[in-house]
């Protein structure tokens, strides 16, 4: 089947260059530091709150909230850039050193192609959900357990949102996918996850949260909706104001309506236009 040669030849693309295990470096290190960095802080100050107070520290954590699935949502909360990013470079890598006309010489088919390019990374996403919450959980297990904290390994809870977070992170490599589509110039693509994820989105949504009204619409922002699949964010404890987040399952259809519709409306515009 055409299609399943397509998804082979794409996965052959990924692994044949360093881009991959280059962002899964990144990402181990990102999430290591930021879920085993907050871990030892929120174990200290949890176990020193006088100490904490005299040095100006607060955890921001309401009482009542659980510590480690908030320290292993950090996988999903900060590092699903990475499978974005690789989506997207799945696609503009191609326009950037027109290597799609070779492409579509090997299958005329660009729905193929593009299907193709959107199964597989849904996949890598899923192994880059696997390589960040393996290092979130170690990391923030790790720190919790250096203070005498719960980890919550032994809850089928904790593992019911490591498996929704690895769901997210591969529905996050199909959206980098549509966005590669829409946007076929690499460097504007990578400009777009970058400020959107990491400034953009995190502003709207705090800014979303100071009233009712903005905060229900906020809610179905990306981000936030991957968080309510995920089922925990140091994004939602960080609120302003008080607003229900979507149920699991409709922060999981709410990413993956964003990642077949980009990928549709990128497909019927620049992917059809003449390559060189």
């Amino acid at each position: 089947m055409s299609i399943v040669r397509s998804v082979g030849a794409e996965f052959q693309k990924v692994l044949t260059t360093r881009m991959w295990w280059l962002l899964a470096i990144v990402l181990v290190g990102y999430v290591a530091m930021m879920a085993g960095g907050f871990g030892a802080f929120l174990g200290w100050a949890t176990q020193n709150p006088d100490a904490a107070a005299a040095a100006g520290g607060n955890t921001g954590i309401p009482p009542g909230v659980d510590l480690a699935p908030l320290l292993y949502s950090f996988a999903s909360s900060i590092g699903y850039v990475f499978p974005v990013l690789l989506g997207a470079l799945a696609v503009t890598t191609e326009f950037r050193h027109r290597t799609l006309t070779t492409t579509f010489l090997a299958e005329p088919h660009r729905t193929t192609v593009l299907s193709g390019k959107f199964a597989s990374q849904l996949v890598v996403g899923a192994v880059f959900g696997v390589i960040g919450f393996a290092t979130s959980v170690g990391a923030g297990a790790a720190a919790l357990a250096a203070f005498d904290l719960d980890t919550g390994l032994d809850s089928s809870d904790t593992w019911a949102l490591i498996g929704r977070g690895i769901l997210a992170m591969a529905l996050w490599g199909a959206i980098g996918v549509g966005l590669g589509a829409l946007v076929p110039n690499q460097v504007a693509a990578i400009v777009i996850v970058i400020a959107f994820t990491q400034f953009f989105e995190p502003v709207l949504r705090l800014v979303s949260s100071l009233n009712d009204v903005t905060a229900s619409i906020g809610r179905f922002l990306p981000g936030a909706a991957s968080d309510a699949l995920v089922g925990a964010s140091f994004y939602s404890v960080a609120s302003l104001g008080a607003s229900d987040s979507l149920e699991w399952w409709q922060g999981g259809l709410v990413l993956l309506g964003i990642a077949v519709v980009t990928t549709i409306i990128g497909g019927a515009t620049t992917w059809r236009r003449d390559v060189s």
